[in-house]
């Protein structure tokens, strides 16, 4: 496991809120959401209304990237900022499946304010999966990694933990 690729996993776990990219109408189109690490990082999990464009596109073409950022605190050169964009794929998780009860609780754990909107039938529960990650991490700080990486890294880091 490699420094870089902990700070990979640190600022994807810390961080909840990212930029989506997907394909709307045969047009790119980069929406803002939240989202909640499953464990490992086996995926990430937005819960988003049908009505939202990204949605929708998510729905047609599941094919998606996810921008995340360290917070951008107004002072020093943005381009510092540690970022990383993961490439994957969205699954929504029909609500008769058994996997949804717990990525909901999983979601609103970290989410409390999202409790009332399981209750809306237009939202959509997915599982991003993702495929590979590319990170900066600074100036000249660059790397590429598999998702299978990362997610070995998450459970390394999960098992020092404990």
């Amino acid at each position: 496991m490699s420094a870089i690729q902990r700070e990979v996993v640190a600022l994807v776990t810390a961080q909840r809120w990212a930029a989506v990219g997907s394909i709307h109408g045969g047009q790119p189109l980069v929406s803002m959401i939240a989202y909640a690490t499953e464990p490992d990082l086996d995926g990430l999990l937005i819960f988003i209304s049908q009505m939202a464009a990204h949605t929708r596109a998510l729905l047609e073409d599941p094919r998606c990237s996810l921008a995340i950022t360290a917070p951008d605190t107004g002072e020093g050169d943005p381009q510092l900022l540690q970022r990383v964009t993961l490439n994957g794929t969205a699954m929504a998780i029909a609500r008769d499946d058994v996997a949804f009860q717990e990525a909901a609780e999983r979601y609103v754990a970290r989410f409390p304010d999202a409790a009332m909107r399981f209750q809306l039938g237009d939202f959509v529960l997915m599982r991003i999966v993702f495929d590979s990650a590319r990170y900066v991490g600074g100036f000249a700080r660059a790397s590429t990694f598999t998702g299978d990486q990362l997610r070995s890294t998450a459970r390394e880091v999960a098992a020092a933990r404990h």
